[in-house]
């Protein structure tokens, strides 16, 4: 039994110095000739199920790749159409248009990514598109006009209320350092969180709640966005807005257009208010607790 016992050892030496293992040890150290051998059915249907995960995801790569470079051209053209309703509207913004900062902020954005089709003649259409649970993502435009309007710089805190597909926060997050929104309906919370993940948007925080109330905790906030209606500037949104601070948001009755407006904090009890352009924004949800 010893004797035996040691021609064993000595055999399971010898085939590691050649490089190879015993056949009861082989899942546990690696060779996947010796694990095809010790379980053949095993072994061969993990390799199969690999190889069609690995092709799956090469596929689906592959079509995304082929998709986001589809894009390109109708994005660009996207782009232009933006310059040209600036140029329409040179009264409110100037000669100078959209900055091109914030223009080349949408020109990098995946618009397509942030809807349920990902067609990209209809993300990259100037118009809004929808996303389900009754709202919608903006029109490209607007989605410009309201990040010119927020005067934005580099080590800016954003708020964002509604973050609907994630769309804005995308944009902003390119243009500041810190961008928090929140979204009241969590399933849209928990998609857009997905997709800014899967992009790289590390930036972005998502928070499900009512954005009338803000987000003290993330602030102070440089600038805010308001992406629904509603016919008052809610007092907890001005209080954690920095003196010199701006807030964007459609003003007005929710059923019917809004104006989009400027509110400027000048002085911790002191305010300015401006408006833009008639706008028509889905209504500002509030919690029902």
């Amino acid at each position: 039994m010893f004797l035996a016992r040691k021609r064993r050892i000595k055999r399971a030496l010898g085939n590691r110095r050649h490089g190879l293992v015993p056949c009861r040890r082989t899942w546990a150290i690696a060779n996947i000739q010796h694990a095809v051998r010790c379980y053949p059915g095993r072994v061969l249907a993990c390799a199969v199920m690999k190889q069609l995960l690995l092709l799956t995801f090469v596929a689906f790569a592959s079509e995304a790749m082929a998709q986001d470079a589809q894009c390109v051209p109708e994005r660009a053209a996207m782009v232009e159409t933006i310059r040209a309703y600036a140029r329409l509207e040179a009264d409110v913004l100037g000669p100078q248009g959209i900055s091109e900062r914030v223009l080349e902020a949408i020109g990098k954005t995946e618009r397509h990514r942030f809807i349920p089709e990902r067609s990209c003649s209809v993300a990259y259409m100037d118009a809004p598109v929808v996303i389900g649970h009754g709202q919608t993502i903006s029109q490209p435009f607007i989605v410009a006009l309201m990040t010119h309007l927020a005067a934005l710089k580099l080590d800016d805190t954003v708020l964002e209320i509604g973050t609907g597909s994630g769309y804005q926060a995308a944009v902003l997050a390119r243009l500041v350092r810190k961008v928090c929104t929140i979204e009241i309906i969590p399933p849209l919370a928990e998609t857009a969180a997905k997709v800014l993940s899967e992009l790289g948007y590390d930036n972005v925080s998502i928070k499900v709640g009512d954005g009338y109330l803000g987000w003290p905790e993330c602030g102070p906030f440089d600038a805010m966005i308001v992406t629904a209606a509603l016919d008052r500037v809610p007092p907890p949104l001005m209080e954690q807005l920095k003196v010199g601070g701006r807030l964007v948001m459609p003003l007005g009755p929710v059923h019917a257009p809004q104006q989009l407006t400027v509110i400027e904090r000048i002085a911790p009890s002191e305010t300015r208010m401006r408006s833009i352009a008639p706008v028509a924004f889905v209504p500002f949800t509030r919690s029902q607790d």
